[in-house]
């Protein structure tokens, strides 16, 4: 006997047929597009952008306006992990990502952390102040029982202007493979990005030659690479941006940016910017922000990379009396 087709029949139908899909797509068995690019968030994006020029289609897993360390993927960014032709992340900075790069992805992959050498978390502080007793008697005080969290890898590495040209051709060189087409494009692109970042680099360096101080206060662990321009950083709140200080280091801060003569205290563009506003409140300096360029926030959405450090250096030489 057939039986009359009900008006649940074709959504039900529809449903498991999306369903199925979806399950293939993340499974593998979908088709990878070898002229996308996943990336995990916006430096990355950034650099994939100006060494693929126009011939790949680059997606930053990360919108406009959100933290990108604690980010979680959803069901179609997963499945875009899955099919892209190179997908670039960083072990250690998004474990949902690397997860989703470990258990899904088809196509090439680019892991910076295997190609850009990443320094210690403060490790750059101490090869600073290396051999300079002046320096390290000026902060022996501040960093009593402070901890750096020394031994694990700083993964902000693309704010030192050179680790990011290496990032770029690191990335040519992958697209070349996916792409051989192109390939000397894609090494043009690269060195064009690498003379803008060389020149990038010559300007922090002049810039901050000659300052009246040393010592910048910012929200959290994520500076170090700059501190190969003479800087020394303190944090607010260790590696994570979102913890709050201990009483301890709190006061530890206050008789720093005091004794130092410090003027401004640094928060960033994303997250949280209570424990470095309420900081500066106490102490009676300046409140700015010194962007970590994680990503973009909704005021700085229209910037890009080459801007927004632009604009750090002029915050630190403001600061510091360069």
């Amino acid at each position: 006997m057939n039986l009359p087709v009900t008006r649940f029949a074709v959504p039900l139908a529809l449903s498991a047929s999306l369903f199925l899909a979806g399950c293939g797509a993340l499974s593998g068995e979908g088709d990878v597009d070898e002229q996308k690019v996943s990336a995990a968030f916006y430096p990355l994006a950034y650099a994939a952008e100006r060494v693929a020029g126009d011939h790949f289609e680059v997606e930053n897993l990360v919108q406009a306006g959100r933290e990108p360390h604690d980010v979680e993927l959803s069901v179609r960014q997963t499945g875009d992990v899955a099919q892209a032709g190179l997908v670039i992340f960083e072990t250690g900075f998004q474990p949902a990502v690397d997860e989703a790069v470990e258990q899904n992805a088809e196509g090439e992959t680019l892991d910076a952390a295997e190609v850009i050498d990443l320094h210690q978390n403060g490790e750059d502080d101490a090869d600073q102040h290396e051999g300079d007793e002046h320096a390290e008697d000026e902060h022996a005080d501040e960093h009593e029982g402070h901890d750096h969290e020394q031994g694990e890898n700083d993964p902000h590495f693309w704010l030192d202007p050179l680790l990011m040209a290496d990032l770029a051709d690191a990335i040519a060189d992958k697209l070349s493979g996916i792409d051989p087409d192109h390939k000397d494009e894609f090494t043009a692109n690269a060195a064009d990005f690498r003379a803008e970042l060389e020149a990038l680099d010559k300007a922090y360096a002049s810039g901050l030659s000659s300052c009246e101080r040393d010592t910048v206060v910012v929200n959290h662990e994520a500076f170090g690479y700059l501190s190969r321009y003479g800087l020394h950083f303190e944090a607010i709140t260790g590696l994570s941006p979102g913890a709050e200080p201990t009483p301890g280091d709190r006061a530890r801060l206050e008789r720093l940016v005091r004794a130092d003569g410090l003027t401004t205290v640094f928060s960033e563009a994303l997250g949280s910017k209570k424990a470095a506003e309420a900081l500066a409140a106490d102490v009676g300096v300046e409140a700015a922000v010194l962007d970590p360029i994680e990503g973009l926030s909704d005021l700085t959405k229209n910037e890009n990379y080459l801007s927004l450090m632009k604009n750090n250096l002029t915050a630190l030489k403001k600061a510091n009396g360069c």
